[in-house]
């Protein structure tokens, strides 16, 4: 070939994409990724992004710090693995599919649970190709051998294992409870999914009036004025409260007031709860529909009045609780008028109502944090339902120990008082979703309701002598997506949970724990606090102690 020829075939310009492609083509076909087998180990899990999508710059910029320290220790002569992976991301994922549904004017209950989540499968299948080409273009020295999914066979025997366990240890139970519920969705959602923001509202007054007419306020008013932001919960009221050291008031506890339009007579309660600066001193108390309403009634053995469905819709008759973990014991007809009204048209309704009868005393400007959800956007309405919970606190202990005595240290260090912070003020964890995607609840209820919780259907007709001609229904709901990514480090090495088989698992034994997880702070509490709690319950040493499922959280900015 000639030199004018050769300079023919001499690209006048350098060209990346297809050097990069070709090259790591190369690297990736002669395992050049994959643990060399000798030496300290080294090991990272990476933080595995939704099959919602594509990649983000953050997914960049965390690969690239990720994927200088695996270089680095691969280059020092460690045995090193860097693992990939994708997160189902159950309710991010359902609702990108349910949305390309709408499109063709089809509904996933049109579909059908089975085919519904077929679907889903198609969009993963796409989707997790786009993610992993985007991780191969991006260089990362990953080991594509070992590339996982959290609803893979292992990871889904794994989330189920340690489900029943859980159960075993009284760690996991089912309960009715206040909720976050997300009314355009269908789901709760944990206290992390819902986002408050600042906006402009309204702070209404209206006049409850005493049963007994001699009784007067101070000022001799035969009514109370009570300040609200939400009017419509009014006719869920179970009782008044005002501070026990507020004057104006103390005469007046226990006395009843009747309940405008439902004609209801609730008492009037002191509790060191209420603000005698905000309003008018008097708050409303809503049990089934506000969180510190449903703390204060507990304290004060109060009644609980359900009166919204789950399309937060008035229901035609209300669902009456006698006390806060009991169950439903009679029902309550509601006001005709207001049976089936959308909660902000009912709200409408009663201002309208408590103007033209005299008992709207005021509306006032107000600037509130509405809670809404993180994905739907809609205002969350706190719902008295029957949710599976993991009870944390037992949890926590080992987990704030582990941060405490330095088996665990966060870079920046600052970062371990944010987890602290948040580790000793935790409430149990709601982990059921009423989804169709994502790992379904082990549990079966018979026709009597009693509730049974196995690996699988065999084995709870077996350890519970159920004859095959007792019909058994698997529980709707799915497991929040955190609770499968808690187990992360240790199912992704294909952990079973038998004392036998994991010891005679080489990847497990050698790369677990890990060394560093890499993640922005946004996840400290949703993530890494779980991962920790999940993996020093879960996994030990061969003398019995707790494993970490990692020793380092290195936090980088957003």
């Amino acid at each position: 070939m000639t030199d004018a020829q050769t300079a023919q075939n001499i690209a006048t310009t350098y060209d990346p994409t297809e050097i990069e492609k070709k090259w790591y083509q190369t690297w990736e076909e002669q395992g050049y990724f994959k643990p060399s087998g000798h030496g300290e180990s080294f090991c990272i899990m990476i933080p595995p992004p939704n099959v919602t999508g594509s990649l983000h710059m953050g997914h960049g910029f965390n690969n690239a710090i990720m994927d200088a320290l695996t270089r680095y220790n691969r280059m020092m002569g460690k045995n090193t693995l860097w693992q990939p992976g994708t997160d189902h991301a159950g309710i991010a994922t359902q609702m990108v599919v349910e949305r390309q549904l709408g499109l063709q004017g089809v509904t996933r209950h049109d579909l059908g649970r089975d085919k519904f989540i077929e679907k889903v499968w198609e969009w993963k299948e796409q989707s997790g190709g786009t993610i992993t080409k985007q991780i191969r273009r991006l260089g990362s020295s990953v080991d594509w051998s070992r590339e996982r999914f959290t609803m893979d066979e292992g990871l889904s025997n794994a989330v189920k294992e340690v489900f029943v366990r859980l159960h075993e240890d009284g760690l996991i139970y089912r309960g009715k409870r206040l909720v976050n519920w997300d009314p355009k969705l269908q789901t709760a959602l944990s206290d992390l999914e819902v986002e408050s923001k600042e906006e402009k509202g309204s702070l209404w007054h209206f006049k409850y009036f005493f049963e007994d007419k001699s009784v007067k306020t101070q000022n001799g008013k035969d009514y109370l004025v009570v300040a609200t932001t939400r009017p419509e919960t009014l006719l869920g009221d179970t009782a008044v409260a005002v501070h026990p050291e507020d004057e104006r008031y103390a005469h007046l506890v226990g006395k009843n007031i009747v309940l405008p339009i439902t004609g209801r007579l609730i008492p009037i309660v002191a509790d060191d709860y209420v603000e005698k600066d905000f309003g008018t001193g008097c708050v409303k108390i809503t049990p089934a529909h506000d969180f510190n309403d449903y703390d204060l009634g507990k304290r004060n053995s109060l009644p609980i009045i359900n009166i919204f469905n789950k399309n937060a819709e008035v229901l035609a008759e209300f669902e009456y609780i006698a006390k806060a973990g009991e169950q439903i014991s009679k029902t309550i007809t509601a006001p005709a008028e207001y049976a089936g009204l959308e909660r902000f048209a009912a709200r409408k309704k009663l201002v309208a109502e408590a103007e033209a009868e005299g008992w709207l005393d005021q509306i006032q400007p107000y600037d509130l944090k509405a809670p809404r959800g993180d994905r739907s956007g809609v205002i969350i309405e706190p719902l008295l339902t029957d949710q599976w919970y993991v009870k944390i606190a037992p949890l926590a202990e080992p987990a704030i120990e582990a941060v405490q005595d330095g088996r665990i240290k966060f870079v920046p260090e600052q970062y371990s008082n944010m987890y602290m912070a948040w580790m000793r003020d935790i409430q149990d964890w709601c982990i059921s979703r009423q989804l169709w995607w994502g790992h379904r609840i082990p549990a079966w209820y018979d026709a009597n309701g009693n509730i049974y919780v196995g690996r699988n259907e065999e084995e709870v007709r077996a350890k519970n002598n159920i004859a095959a001609d007792v019909e058994l229904k698997q529980d709707e709901d799915v497991l929040d997506t955190w609770f499968s990514s808690a187990l992360w480090t240790f199912s992704t090495l294909g952990w079973t949970g038998d004392a036998q088989k994991d010891a005679a698992n080489d990847f497990l034994k050698t790369f677990h724990p890990t060394d560093v997880l890499v993640t922005g702070f946004d996840i400290i509490f949703f993530w890494v606090a779980r991962m920790i709690m999940m993996t020093l319950h879960f996994m030990k040493n061969e003398d019995g102690s707790s494993q970490v499922p990692f020793k380092t959280v290195y936090v980088h900015g957003l």
